[in-house]
Order: structure tokens, then C-alpha cells, then sequence
């Protein structure tokens, strides 16, 4: 099992960082392959809308990180992103990264809309990760319904799981303790008897990220490896 997973997060110790590191931490353990790329540090291009990806199936840019990227994403057996919720959607550099998964597609301009065919249909497990400061996971509904999206276009026997981290708002919450999120809560002026319950759930979703992180090694090792 082949693992690349895409850290969105700015901060080094961002929540969604952390929960990344659990299902990596666990598709090691579990003896897949895992590697981690941080968006914010790629040399890449933004995507240009040129649409010259119809014509030679990749990106007609170079010069950037994509033409060795693109090769590592068809290579991989799951894609695992990892992002905060900027004001309703991924982080900017991420946002970056899957414009360029254009390429990955043929698009036609049709009367009643768009039709998507990719050059070769894939069969990858997607994992989204992201958190964000609301309480409600509504406010990161928005990409989520890009990587329903774009999973499915993609191929049809592509699988999504996603995972969302709510009242997440300092670096390193995800991993407090209960006192810490009391303290926390305090200074944000949130009801300090939310630090137990929340407490509970923040544990439950690093080990959740955990076992999803075996579960993709499993997956591989059930099929008899490739």
C-alpha cells in the first residue's frame, strides 16, 4: 500500500497536522508506505485555466514540482488530505493542489453542463481530513463537496471518508488535556464545562485517524499486495 498525503495546515502543530500524523503513524505500524508533502512548501504553479490538459492529457505547464507529483498521486493506492477550514474551505495552498488535478481529466462543454472523463480511471481510497473553529461541521460542508466531487469523477470505484474536527481553534487543541481546554475556553470565553466532553471527542477522532490509517494498510494486504 502505496500512502501520499498532502499536509495543508500552515502551522506545525495545526490540528489538522496532528490528525494526519495519527493515520500516518498507524499505516506505518501497519506496514504500508506512507509519505507526507506539505502544501505550503511545494514549488508550484497555480493552475492558469488554459485548458490545454484536454488536448495533451497533463498540465502543459513546467518549470514546477508537478510533473514528479502527478506521477507519485497515480502511483499512490490512497490520497490523504489534510486541511483547516478557511473561511468555509481548504487552505490556500491546498486549493492550489487540486486545481492542478484538472489534468487528471478530459472536460466537455456540453448545453446542459460539463462532462468529466479522466484520462484513466482510478480505484483510490480518499481520506479528507480537516478542522475548523465552528461547532458545526456544516461550515466545512463546502469542501467537502468538492472531494465528493472530485473523487467521483475521478473513478467511479473511488472511496471517500471523511473526517471533521470541530471547535477546533489553537494550534495543539486536538491533543490537550482536560484542564488545558479549560484554561483555553476561558480566554475564548466559551462555557469551561464543554473541556470534559470535547476532551472525549478530540481523543476519539486521533484514534479514529488511527485506525483509519491501518484500515488502508489492511486494505492492501487483503488484496495480496500489488
Amino acid at each position: 500500500m502505496k500512502i501520499l498525503a498532502f499536509n495543508g495546515s500552515p502551522r506545525k502543530q495545526g490540528n489538522a497536522a496532528l490528525l494526519l500524523r495519527e493515520v500516518l503513524s498507524g499505516a506505518r505500524d501497519s506496514g504500508a508506505t506512507a509519505e507526507e508533502v506539505v502544501t505550503g512548501e511545494l514549488n508550484l504553479h497555480f493552475c492558469k485555466g488554459c485548458l490545454r490538459c484536454n488536448l495533451l492529457k497533463r498540465c502543459a505547464q513546467r518549470g514546477d514540482a508537478w510533473q514528479a507529483l502527478s506521477a507519485q498521486i497515480i502511483q499512490a493506492d490512497a490520497l490523504v488530505f489534510a486541511s483547516p477550514v478557511y473561511f468555509h474551505h481548504v487552505s490556500a495552498s491546498m486549493k492550489r493542489l487540486l486545481d492542478r488535478f484538472r489534468s487528471f481529466v478530459h472536460v466537455r462543454v456540453t448545453a446542459g453542463g460539463l462532462i468529466h472523463t479522466p484520462w484513466r480511471a482510478w480505484n483510490k481510497s480518499f481520506v479528507l481530513i480537516m478542522s475548523l473553529g465552528s461547532a458545526d461541521d456544516a461550515d466545512a460542508q463546502p469542501a467537502a463537496d468538492l472531494f465528493r466531487f472530485m473523487s467521483s469523477i475521478l473513478g467511479t470505484k473511488n472511496r471517500l471518508e471523511t473526517v471533521i474536527g470541530t471547535r477546533l481553534v489553537a494550534a495543539g487543541q486536538i491533543a490537550m488535556s482536560v484542564e488545558q481546554l479549560r484554561i483555553l475556553y476561558q480566554k475564548l470565553g466559551l462555557p469551561a464545562e464543554l473541556a470534559p466532553e470535547d476532551f472525549v471527542r478530540n481523543q476519539s477522532l486521533l484514534k479514529r485517524c488511527y485506525a483509519i490509517g491501518q484500515e488502508l494498510a489492511g486494505q492492501h494486504a487483503s488484496a495480496g499486495g500489488r
